[in-house]
């Protein structure tokens, strides 16, 4: 299963690691014009705080801040989450188009069936936090980020446990149900519910508690470009999602498959 889905997944990986690379080379060299341009800190100044702060624009003057800003908080995060729920959703696609039925008719385990798709999730995942961390640390110099080796590690791994988060979200919701739109719909949901617990959470300091709550600020209510990863909320991010993608299997093996 995992040597199939990876064969079968190389087109749309392709093309996934080609929108990075797109988003990349188009924002990074920009930040030597950009970042201590007195135009731009205006516009950030005649934004209202609590959207600078929602956006992370407070500190997009800085290499770390610029990048984090642009792609890791935004642009990557998003591309790395749409790409995650659509391979997360693959259990219940195969379900509902009567696939998975005859794969598990050939004697592969329902729980096979299930960690091994979750297992090319991962990997495809990987590929496109470690391509992402290369060319942020290809272009360090040449944009002028200034960003620490080791901190690009952490914000790419910190980025690909938010995504496999979504992934194993929608893959155990597939496997619970059957059915993609629901699997489609809880992945998006849980990422989009944590930014926005996020950016709520930065409204006001009687709010501050929505963070613990929220995916999204375990990794990113510190800035792992600029002060270093959260190790507990980088734990924990990665914790829930292998236990997600774990109770797939579980979730899978305890029903029928739709006819």
């Amino acid at each position: 299963m995992f040597r199939r889905s990876m064969r079968e997944s190389w087109r749309s990986l392709l093309g996934w690691t080609l929108g990075i690379a797109a988003v990349l080379f188009l924002y990074l060299p920009l930040y030597p014009s950009l970042g201590a341009s007195a135009e731009l800190q205006s516009l950030i100044d005649s934004l209202p705080q609590e959207l600078i702060d929602t956006l992370g624009y407070d500190q997009i003057a800085s290499g770390a801040g610029y990048t984090e800003a642009t792609f890791y908080g935004l642009l990557g995060f998003l591309l790395l989450t749409i790409a995650a729920v659509i391979w997360g959703s693959s259990l219940a696609s195969a379900e509902e188009s009567g696939r998975a039925e005859l794969d598990l008719a050939h004697g592969i385990g329902r729980s096979q069936y299930a960690l091994e798709t979750a297992l090319s999730v991962l990997v495809r995942l990987l590929w496109l936090g470690v391509f992402a961390g290369l060319v942020v640390w290809a272009m360090n110099g040449p944009a002028e980020l200034e960003l620490e080796p080791a901190r690009i590690v952490g914000a790419s791994v910190s980025l690909v446990g938010l995504a496999f988060l979504a992934a194993g979200a929608a893959l155990l919701a597939g496997a619970a149900t059957g059915r993609r739109i629901w699997a489609t719909g809880v992945g998006a949901g849980i990422s989009v519910l944590g930014y926005i617990l996020q950016a709520l959470a930065k409204q006001s300091g009687d709010l501050e508690w929505l963070n613990a709550l929220s995916p999204y600020a375990w990794v990113y209510r510190q800035s792992p470009l600029a002060e270093g990863v959260d190790l507990g909320g980088l734990a924990l991010t990665w914790a829930v999602a292998v236990v997600l993608a774990a109770a797939s299997a579980l979730a899978l093996r305890a029903r029928d498959l739709h006819g």
